[in-house]
């Protein structure tokens, strides 16, 4: 990985989402475990996972991880420590990124 090089991989993933009275989460874990690192992207395919109340849902997909730079990855952990950047940046949409 070069200092201006973003690298995809793609990765098996679990998806488990739940809309309970005692727990409401969306979670990834990654099936090869792959890690995640500071400043990477994850893009998980598929149509949106929508559980009604009292449901839990658990999916196999694909994930795309867009591994960030040695640039960005620096970047993040300088800025993220002064609390400059977005603890997270997500989203549940149905738009899809070409």
């Amino acid at each position: 990985m070069g200092i201006f090089t973003r690298v995809a991989e793609e990765v098996p993933c679990t998806v488990e989402v739940s809309h309970k009275f005692e727990s409401l989460h969306a979670h990834v874990r990654f099936n090869n475990g792959a890690v995640v690192h500071p400043g990477d992207e994850v893009l998980v395919h598929g149509a949106p996972v929508l559980a009604a109340y009292g449901e839990v849902i658990v999916e196999d997909r694909l994930a795309t991880i867009t591994r960030a730079s040695a640039l960005e990855r620096l970047w993040t952990r300088l800025t993220g420590d002064f609390d400059f950047m977005e603890l997270c940046e997500f989203s549940f949409s149905e738009e899809v990124k070409l």
